[in-house]
């Protein structure tokens, strides 16, 4: 494996984002793209190579295929249909299934054994069919889950307590989509509670759930007025590939597999957990509220059901 090798499969806006913001920020050796618009794949090359001289670090950007998977530190799944005004992130589900299917066996066919960190959307449903039909260890498929959720999170909340949002502690768990919730007595402000930052500034408590209701519509409302989202997980994207690479130990709200955790089971959900070199390290089990145990127990569910459905059968095939 070499170490600061990154595969990005997808070269579309989510994942050129990934790539931009990677050459601005450094800390990578070697970025390959792989789509399957080769053209496209080889210009976005250049383009990215052409900011190199201004970039705060040496990297080796290069169009490529799956066979550079092999000795891939990380690879990051983005490629999929993109979503439309008004649609679901889960009407997504079948169309995306069978493409993350053959890319999941192009990918291990290379030999690759490292990390892959899912970006696909519906996420939660992806990052499931990639760790089944992969074979690798619950550990190294990670999904990008509800790690831009949590950033709006926390954007918006600093944004109305006029508090950096840096220093805002706050978590989005559950799917990455309209079932989401947030355990607000595990939100801080700093190292005080959310919820007393309210009362003691005499804020309506309603306003917590307008906030989170903000973000559950933010990409609808983004989509809508500019057709994609992109530069947001974009960052979220980089910001798990450096947890990785780094060995942080970080704390994400990333998509990982539920074994008895939370009481649930064979399922890909956002929790917390903490992420490092061998992807994810182990699980932050939150004690829940009863209301918070339901919405969570709905969005596994939902991705249940969603397989029953359609997806289980695609992945058998």
């Amino acid at each position: 494996m070499k170490k600061g090798k990154v595969v990005l499969v997808g070269t579309g806006f989510v994942g050129m984002s990934m790539a931009y913001s990677m050459l601005n920020r450094g800390g990578i050796e070697e970025l390959i793209l792989i789509d399957i618009d080769k053209n496209k794949t080889i210009g976005e090359e250049m383009d990215l190579s052409h900011g190199l001289p201004y970039a705060p670090q040496k990297m080796v950007i290069r169009a490529g295929d799956y066979d550079e998977c092999k000795d891939a530190q990380i690879v990051v799944i983005t490629a999929g249909l993109a979503q439309k005004p008004g649609q679901t992130r889960l009407e997504l589900a079948e169309a995306n299934a069978k493409i993350v299917k053959g890319i999941t066996q192009s990918i291990m066919a290379s030999g690759f054994n490292g990390i892959i960190i899912v970006a696909s959307n519906p996420v939660d449903l992806m990052a499931y069919i990639v760790y089944k039909v992969s074979g690798l260890p619950k550990n190294q498929v990670i999904g990008s889950g509800t790690v831009l959720d949590t950033a709006r999170l926390r954007y918006l909340i600093g944004n109305y307590l006029k508090i950096s949002s840096k220093n805002i502690h706050a978590y989005i768990m559950g799917e990455h989509g309209d079932s989401s919730f947030v355990p607000w007595q595990h939100c801080y402000v700093g190292c005080k509670k959310v919820t007393d930052v309210m009362k003691d500034n005499k804020h309506p408590m309603e306003d917590l759930q307008k906030i989170h209701e903000g973000v559950v519509n933010a990409a609808y409302e983004i989509i809508e007025k500019k057709k994609a989202t992109y530069y947001g997980i974009g960052m979220a994207l980089n910001r798990l590939v450096r947890a990785v690479m780094d060995d942080e130990n970080s704390i994400l709200t990333v998509s990982t597999y539920l074994n008895n955790q939370y009481g649930e089971d064979d399922v890909y959900i956002g929790v917390p957990a903490i992420i490092n070199r061998k992807g994810v390290r182990e699980l932050i089990e939150l004690e829940l509220t009863q209301e918070e145990q339901e919405k969570l127990d709905k969005s596994c569910e939902i991705m249940k059901q969603m397989r029953k459905d359609s997806i289980d059968k695609i992945i058998e095939k």
